[in-house]
């Protein structure tokens, strides 16, 4: 495939309601959506991507049932203890954006051991967006820079767009080049809210259990017809 993205972010979106029109509780749903991320992580290493972006949980998902979050929070417990070393085998390198203070011990000392052990990996990076919200990271990137001066290290200092994202979570990442949504939804829900200002869309019926890796290269093939003009002629 030429023109292959550099960078995908995807909103894995539709679990629940996967789960529902078959019956079952939404953590069945949840489950098989790990199933999409791993046939999709496949995909995205074979067709060369350098940085797959999800967005696992977000800071807006606290609010969901209390029974739906610990399920949630077993399942990415499950999923990295499981998943690192197989994805370290492969040569890929786990990352995370976010904030992941609010998580806990176990969560947090799990994800940094998979940090840790893929941190020297020179294939597809798989960054995880935990406990993440747009509006939240740029909050976040502002208040650093705030502290900068109150620490009065203002010489040389100016809030540019460049100073901005030296702060922001995905600092040493490129902008996603392409953003897959599934499930028919048609926003951006609170996702890579800067990041995404000349990313191409694209927005899928498919629920994320079902889709599957052709579909990526569906998605794929359709930015391949954009024409990326970044607010040039």
């Amino acid at each position: 495939m030429k023109e292959i993205p550099k960078h995908i972010a995807i909103i894995m979106d539709g679990n629940g309601r996967w789960a529902e029109q078959r019956n079952k509780m939404r953590a069945a749903g949840h489950r098989q959506g790990v199933e999409s991320l791993r046939v999709v992580l496949e995909k995205a290493d074979e067709l060369g991507i350098n940085h797959l972006t999800v967005y696992a949980f977000s800071t807006e998902n606290w609010a969901r049932p209390k029974a739906e979050i610990k399920a949630l929070m077993l399942l990415l417990l499950e999923y990295i203890k499981k998943e690192s070393k197989a994805l370290h085998k492969k040569n890929v390198r786990i990352t995370t954006i976010g904030d992941l203070t609010s998580f806990d011990d176990k969560i947090q000392k799990e994800i940094s051991k998979a940090k840790e052990l893929t941190e020297d990996n020179t294939g597809l990076n798989f960054n995880i967006a935990l406990n993440y919200g747009g509006r939240d990271e740029i909050r976040r990137a502002v208040e650093k820079i705030v502290e900068q001066e109150r620490g009065g290290n203002r010489e040389g200092l100016t809030v540019t767009e460049k100073e901005i994202e030296r702060h922001l979570d995905t600092r040493d990442l490129p902008d996603p080049d392409l953003l897959i949504r599934t499930s028919g939804e048609m926003r951006l829900s609170n996702y890579l809210l800067w990041q995404l200002a000349y990313t191409e869309l694209v927005f899928t019926e498919t629920l994320w259990p079902d889709f599957t890796g052709e579909d990526l290269e569906k998605a794929i093939e359709e930015y391949q017809n954009r024409d990326r003009r970044f607010g040039k002629l």
